[in-house]
């Protein structure tokens, strides 16, 4: 590698990556980035697309990934432009997705001064990053942002952060680096997947928890040879990416909620993980168990994110001479919600009869995303997309990355009206590129997640302080002119018609829209 008097360090970061094979940036600039932007300008390979937060930023890294398998470039102002994207972040690492955030910072000869914006970036980004590193010279440039790529990857893969100072982004005397190599996820052992399938044949209630790529193309239908042996096969409550529908093999899902997940897993003598961790509550309860493996039940792990689940699933297969099963009669869509009854489940069913084949759903519908999830198991072929962390704002994010990784099909982002109100910066973004993204709002002007679990936690009756804290009303959210001023066409429904109506409609036109669900 040599130096080129006429790269700058921010020339040399953005095409390195570009070599790399990374084509989308979601950016959220200031002044110390500029060089970066104009970097950017120059390197056609790259999609820039404005988001109007960084939290939409981020969020779009993450819903690109899923669908690419490879990262998406954050570009991102100093420590406060980090922390604005921080709960993104959060879930994008528990959705074990590589990400680059390229993070800007004051020139290395303007640390001395503690400007105002001037903060401990490193101190800041380490937590959510599996990779740091500060490029202050700019003979480095190229090399680092190679470093970067490869780190996230892993495995398992996750965000990184690579921080620019502005003095070096504009330095000349950069050279870009040779592309650089994608890790793959680690393979489970032979005689770890012997060891499994020894334990299964000896148990009497075996059940396997899994998640990663087992739950990709390909997988139900070995998750089905499993189940015909005789092994409960649950998923994880949250998943980065699920293929469901079309009369695949459907998977139980493990609930959120403690006591059921304990009820779910009761009387198992074997609990087998692939791709994921022993499964644990979201938050302690009083009196209800932490972690949900039944005492004195064996538990043997295949592997965790870092581990190709879906190998491993396929050699236990194989291992335990699971001959293939195919699923018992047709598919056929069901039909849609009717009648007077205007929920969560009504609607999950019309989308299981009007969604086109291989749709994708980005979840962010917290109380109204089970019913939805449940129906939509009867329904077309479908990639599923979870809310990984537990960090509400990632549903209208994640769809609006994974529309500009696969503008071939319909993405639909399913958001409580609490949940949508983290990132509504989103339609913006939508309207702008014309991401061919359907969001569904589901308006109940309530945080309705945390008055039930004001309930189950034991906090005591509400007055009218907490209920205020609980309620999205006074003033209530009118969420079409809202959709409306950021660019997205909208509509409100009440009846399951009506309902039926606009998604027909959605469906067949290309482009941003959103529907708001008035819930009683």
């Amino acid at each position: 590698m040599t130096t080129a008097p006429d790269m700058t360090g921010a020339e040399a970061i953005i095409g390195s990556l570009a070599d790399c094979g990374i084509a989308a940036c979601f950016a959220n600039p200031g002044t110390s980035e500029m060089h970066l932007v104009t970097a950017l300008d120059r390197e056609p390979r790259i999609r820039s697309v404005l988001c109007l937060f960084e939290g939409v930023a981020t969020g779009a890294a993450d819903g690109y990934a899923r669908m690419s398998g490879v990262p998406a470039l954050t570009l991102l102002h100093l420590g406060p432009g980090y922390l604005n994207g921080g709960a993104n972040i959060h879930n994008a690492r528990r959705a074990y997705v590589p990400m680059v955030n390229l993070i800007g910072d004051h020139a290395v000869s303007h640390r001395q001064y503690d400007a105002p914006l001037a903060s401990d970036i490193a101190g800041l980004a380490g937590p959510n990053s599996r990779w740091l590193k500060s490029v202050d010279r700019v003979e480095d440039a190229g090399a680092t942002a190679v470093e970067a790529f490869e780190a996230s990857y892993g495995p398992p893969p996750g965000p990184v952060s690579l921080i620019m100072p502005a003095d070096v982004a504009w330095t000349g005397g950069a050279a870009r680096a040779k592309a650089g190599a994608r890790a793959g996820l680690k393979i489970a052992a032979d005689d770890l997947v012997e060891e499994a399938g020894r334990a299964v044949t000896k148990a009497k209630q075996p059940a396997l928890l899994v998640n990663g790529t087992a739950l990709h193309a390909g997988g139900a239908e070995v998750l089905r040879r499993i189940a015909a042996q005789g092994v409960r096969v649950i998923t994880d409550t949250f998943m980065a990416r699920f293929e469901r529908g079309g009369g695949l093999y459907n998977a139980a899902r493990l609930p959120y909620f403690a006591e059921m997940a304990v009820e779910a897993l009761a009387g198992i003598d074997l609990l087998l993980i692939a791709g994921t961790k022993a499964p644990v509550a979201f938050f302690a309860y009083p009196n209800t168990p932490g972690a949900f493996t039944p005492k004195g039940a064996r538990t043997v792990s295949l592997g965790g994110p870092e581990t190709d689940s879906l190998d491993a699933l396929t050699k236990l297969a194989d291992w335990l001479d699971a001959p293939l099963v195919s699923a018992a009669g047709g598919w056929a869509r069901p039909e849609p919600g009717t009648g007077d009854k205007f929920n969560p489940h009504t609607i999950g069913l019309s989308l299981a009869a009007y969604l086109p084949e291989g749709a994708l759903i980005s979840d962010d519908g917290v109380t109204s995303g089970l019913p939805i999830y449940t129906a939509l198991g009867a329904g077309a072929r479908h990639e599923w997309l979870g809310h990984t962390g537990g960090a509400i704002g990632q549903g209208m994010p994640v769809a609006v990355g994974a529309a500009v990784a696969r503008p071939d099909v319909k993405t639909v982002a399913l958001a409580g009206d609490g949940a949508g109100m983290y990132t509504v910066q989103s339609l913006w973004t939508m309207a702008r590129e014309q991401l061919d993204v359907l969001v569904i709002v589901f308006v109940n002007h309530a945080y309705r997640i945390l008055k039930i679990e004001l309930a189950r936690t034991g906090a005591g009756n509400p007055g009218p302080a907490a209920d205020s804290m609980l309620s999205l009303g006074n003033p209530e959210i009118d969420w079409v002119k809202l959709s409306e001023s950021l660019g997205v066409g909208a509509e409100a429904v009440s009846t399951c018609a009506q309902f039926n109506d606009a998604l027909q409609r959605a469906v067949a036109t290309k482009g941003p829209r959103l529907i708001a669900c008035m819930i009683p």
